[in-house]
C-alpha cells in the first residue's frame, strides 16, 4: 500500500502552543503549513516550494526614522531593490507559495514593523510574531512534531478503513459492502457507474447495491458522470475535480466500470483509501473472479506442481519496476498472483499485459504452467532491455543465436571473459552496449555523470585487453553480458 502524504500543520496548532507563544498580527489565520524554513535573505522566495512558515528577523529590512522600513536601494544581493520595501517583499512570498510569515522580534527589531504588517494585510499573507525569548528551531521542531503526529493518525486511519475493506470484501455481497464501507471512511458518497455518453451514468448493478451514503446534487452527479466518461476507456487511472466544496474523484476499475466519489473534504490518505477499494472492486467484478487463483495456489501447495495447479492458459511472466502500488499494478494486468520484492516486483497474469503508467515491465512470451521458470528469465532479461532502452514495456524476443548454443558452456565462457570487471563495469558496458555507445544516454540510463561512463567503460577495455570500437567485439561482449 502506497503511503499517504504528510499532513500539513494548521496555522492555528501553531497559535495555541503556549510555550512558542506566537502572536497573529495580520493576514488572515487560516492556513497550512507543509515546512519551515529561516532565511535573512531579501528575496527568499526563489529558494521556497511552497507551503513553507518562513522565519525571519529582519536582517534586511532594517527600520527607518519614522519607526517604519527605511528606502535601502538594492545592493548585489538584492537585485530587484526589496531590501527596504516590504510590499516587494511579501509579495514575492506570496508569489512562492509561503503559508505563513513568522517574524522575530529584539535581535534586530524591537517590534514587527508596521509596514511589514500593512503589506501582509494587504496580500493576505499570515503574520507572526515570534518572542525573543523563542527560538526558530523551537518553531521547526514543533512543526515536525505536529507533523509526525498527525501523519501517525492518518497511516492508524489508513490501515484501519483498509482493513475494514477487506473485511467487506469477503461479505457475501461484496461490492455493496466495499461501498458501503468506504462511503463510511471518507464520510461521502461512493458509486459503481457505468458511464455512458455526455456524462451521463448508470449504476453497474441495482440501485440499492451500487452506490451508498447520502447522493449529492445533481450538478455533482453529472460532474462526477463526466469524470467517469475521462477514466473509462482506460486512458487515465482517475481523474478529480471539485465542484461547490465537494471534492469528487473517478477511479478506473475495469471492464467498463468506474468507481465514483463525492466527499465533503479530501484528507491526504483518502486517495490511499479509495485505491484499495477501486483494486478489491477490479478483483471483486472481474469476469474470471480471484477465487480462481486463490485455489491454484492452494492446489500448487498441496501437490507442488504449477502443471497441475494453473489453468493451461497461456501465462505471461511479468517483470516490473516503478513507484505505484503493486496491487494497482496487479488488477490493472487482470491478476492477483504478484511478488512484490525490494528491486521490483514479479507478477503472473494469463492476460496479455499492456504498458502501465508509472512502470517499466519486461513481459515473457506465452507460457504453458510447466514452462514458468523459463518464462520468468525471459521476463527478467526482457526488463533490462526495457530499463536499458527507457521504454515502458519490453517482450521476450524468441530466437536469436542464443539459442543455438548450450547454455552451460555459454554461461562458462561468459564467466571467464568478464572477470576482470567488476558489478559496476559490467552494468556500465551493458548500458553503453545497450544505447549503441552513446555516453550522454548511457549516463542518463545510469544516473552518473557522461565522465563517468568514459572512465568506465576505458577501464573496462583496459581490462579486457581488447578493441570496444570493433563490432564483431561488441558483439561478443554482448552475449557474454547477457549470458553471464
Amino acid at each position: 500500500m502506497e503511503a499517504p502524504p504528510t499532513p500539513p500543520v494548521p496555522l492555528a496548532a501553531l497559535l495555541a502552543d503556549r510555550e512558542l507563544g506566537l502572536r497573529h498580527l495580520a493576514g488572515p489565520t487560516e492556513a497550512y503549513v507543509h515546512g519551515v524554513h529561516a532565511s535573512e535573505m531579501a528575496d527568499p522566495s526563489p529558494y521556497l516550494l511552497g507551503g513553507e512558515l518562513l522565519l525571519t528577523a529582519g536582517a534586511e529590512l532594517r527600520a527607518g526614522p519614522d519607526g517604519g522600513v527605511g528606502d535601502l536601494d538594492g545592493g548585489v544581493g538584492d537585485p530587484e531593490g526589496r531590501l527596504g520595501d516590504p510590499d516587494g517583499y511579501v509579495t514575492g512570498l506570496v508569489a512562492a507559495g509561503a503559508a505563513a510569515l513568522g517574524f522575530g522580534v529584539a535581535p534586530v527589531h524591537e517590534e514587527v514593523p508596521p509596514a511589514l504588517a500593512a503589506a501582509c494585510a494587504r496580500h493576505g499573507l499570515p503574520l507572526l510574531e515570534v518572542p525573543q525569548r523563542t527560538p526558530f528551531t523551537a518553531v521547526a521542531r514543533t512543526v515536525w512534531r505536529l507533523m509526525a503526529e498527525a501523519r501517525t493518525r492518518e497511516l492508524r486511519r489508513v490501515t484501519e478503513a483498509q482493513q475494514s475493506l477487506a473485511a467487506a470484501a469477503a461479505r457475501p455481497d461484496p461490492v455493496a459492502a466495499v461501498l458501503s464501507r468506504l462511503a463510511a471512511s471518507l464520510g461521502g458518497w461512493t458509486a459503481l457507474l457505468v458511464p455512458g455518453r455526455g456524462g451521463a451514468a448508470r449504476t453497474a448493478v441495482g440501485p440499492g447495491r451500487a452506490a451508498a451514503g447520502g447522493a449529492p446534487g445533481e450538478a455533482a452527479l453529472a460532474a462526477v458522470g463526466a469524470l467517469a466518461e475521462r477514466v473509462a476507456p482506460g486512458a487515465t487511472a482517475t481523474a478529480t475535480d471539485t465542484l461547490g466544496g465537494t471534492h469528487l474523484a473517478a477511479y478506473a476499475v475495469g471492464g467498463g466500470r468506474v468507481l465514483a466519489l463525492a466527499t465533503p473534504g479530501r484528507a491526504p490518505g483518502d486517495h490511499t483509501i479509495a485505491s484499495v477499494a477501486a483494486v478489491l472492486l477490479t478483483l471483486l467484478t472481474a469476469s474470471r473472479p480471484a477465487g480462481d487463483e486463490a485455489a491454484a495456489l492452494t492446489r500448487l501447495l498441496l501437490d507442488g506442481d504449477p502443471a497441475d495447479a494453473l489453468a493451461p492458459g497461456p501465462w505471461y511472466a511479468v517483470h516490473a519496476r516503478g513507484a505505484g502500488d503493486p496491487r494497482a499494478l496487479a488488477a490493472a494486468l487482470g491478476t492477483v498472483l504478484l511478488d512484490p520484492r525490494e528491486d521490483g516486483v514479479r507478477l503472473l497474469t494469463d492476460r496479455e499485459p499492456a504498458p502501465q503508467p508509472g512502470w517499466r515491465l519486461g513481459v515473457s512470451a506465452p507460457a504453458a504452467p510447466a514452462e514458468l521458470s523459463t518464462a520468468g528469465a525471459q521476463a527478467g532479461r526482457a526488463l533490462e532491455r526495457a530499463e536499458a532502452a527507457r521504454t515502458p514495456l519490453a517482450r521476450h524476443s524468441p530466437g536469436g543465436l542464443g539459442t543455438l548454443l548450450d547454455p552451460a558452456e555459454a554461461r562458462a565462457h561468459a564467466e571467464a571473459l568478464l572477470a576482470p570487471l567488476n558489478p559496476a563495469h559490467r552494468e556500465t558496458l551493458r548500458a553503453w552496449l545497450a544505447h549503441h555507445g552513446s555516453w550522454d544516454r548511457t549516463a542518463a540510463a545510469l544516473g552518473v555523470h557522461r565522465n563517468t561512463v568514459r572512465q568506465r567503460v576505458s577501464r573496462c577495455a583496459e581490462l579486457l585487453g581488447t578493441d570496444l570500437d570493433d563490432p564483431d567485439t561488441r558483439m561478443e561482449l554482448w552475449f557474454a553480458l547477457r549470458w553471464a
